[in-house]
């Protein structure tokens, strides 16, 4: 017997979908590409819900059926695979109607947003900086598996290898829901390449995951812009180019600072800086309406402090710890090469878990 809220829930979800159909073979709706594209959004947003449902009943159904056929069967071999049936039937029944809380669960808004990424070396020098260089190479082969884009945006590059600090796009559906666990700082174990006598130091990298804003969802005024054009420089402040193409903007009411000199145009510059400001400032926003997060950015990669970490990686042991979840993988060489699936695949898990807990 299932839930009688939950089956409310479902029904509904069954007639907006019969909704969503009836809705996207009107004319008006087929003409208009932006309405039909958020109804057919909808439509793939609730058809595998209801599929699910569907399946449920079926699984109930023919449950109730062979335990029914059992209970009046004088054949002790057949009734024996008949009350086997309505318990397989049964299990299978529990199995979706689970899958299916968890399906209503309200999704994040954000999960199907392309992210700028930005990792900073925090604790312990050079190291700390050839360490966010390997935290920049392993998410760039990640994206590579999973054929999304990435797109170059700052960079501070450190004399002995590495990134002071970097900042990158990756782009293509899913980016956000799969990287956002990735949020905060990642701690590293290991015998520096300068390390004479072989002992292990501890580094820290920070690394901010940031949903990109569309215009319309962060309003930046110009007035409240500061914007100042520099020669880019690179590692020991050597000169790039000659033309003042580098562009630092200052959003004036927060003091946030952007600076960009990756391309050779200072156009593009200002383009890509006002694109990591613009998700700066939605990340801030989305911290405010959740009230679960500090109204700044340290909320997501705390102090850098040596204590606090999301993740170890320990190369003596040859294992990757993630400390929310309690999972170690004794790959470290796989997942520097950018096999990150099962610790995402197991934080989703808990995520979705936790909200389904908060919803219950």
């Amino acid at each position: 017997m299932m839930d009688p809220g939950l089956v409310g829930r479902l029904e509904e979800a069954e007639a907006a979908l019969a909704a969503a159909e009836t809705e996207m073979a009107a004319p008006e709706v087929a003409s208009d590409p932006s309405r039909y594209a958020e109804v057919a959004k909808r439509h793939s947003e609730l058809r595998p819900v209801v599929a699910a449902f569907h399946a449920l009943k079926d699984a109930l159904a023919e449950a109730a059926e062979a335990a029914e056929m059992a209970s009046g069967e004088d054949d002790a071999e057949m009734a024996e695979y008949l009350e086997a049936t309505a318990e397989e039937k049964t299990a299978e029944a529990e199995r979706l109607e689970q899958r299916l809380r968890v399906m209503l669960v309200p999704k994040d808004p954000n999960d199907e947003k392309d992210v700028i990424i930005e990792i900073r070396a925090a604790v312990g020098g050079d190291e700390a900086a050839i360490w966010a260089g390997d935290l920049h190479r392993m998410y760039t082969r990640y994206a590579e598996t999973r054929g999304w884009g990435i797109e170059p945006i700052s960079g501070s590059e450190s004399e002995a290898g590495g990134f002071k600090e970097v900042t990158f796009a990756v782009k293509g559906t899913g980016a956000y829901s799969r990287l956002k666990y990735e949020a905060g700082p990642h701690r590293v174990q290991r015998v520096p390449k300068t390390e004479s006598q072989g002992r292990v130091h501890t580094s820290i990298a920070t690394v901010a995951v940031l949903p990109e804003a569309e215009d319309v969802e962060v309003e930046v005024h110009d007035n409240d812009l500061e914007i100042d054009v520099f020669r880019s420089t690179g590692p020991g402040g050597q000169s790039v180019n000659t033309t003042d193409s580098a562009v630092r903007i200052t959003h004036k009411p927060t003091g946030m600072v952007v600076t960009c000199q990756d391309e050779k145009s200072q156009l593009q510059n200002k383009l890509k800086a006002m694109r990591v400001l613009r998700a700066r400032l939605y990340q801030i926003e989305m911290e405010r309406r959740n009230a679960e997060l500090a109204a700044d950015r340290r909320a997501q990669v705390g102090t850098g402090e040596r204590a606090e970490k999301i993740r170890t990686y320990n190369y003596r042991e040859n294992r990757v710890t993630d400390h929310r979840i309690g999972l170690t993988i004794q790959r470290l060489p796989d997942i520097l090469e950018g096999d990150l699936d099962e610790f995402i695949d197991a934080l989703t898990l808990d995520e979705e878990a936790r909200r389904l807990a908060e919803g219950s």
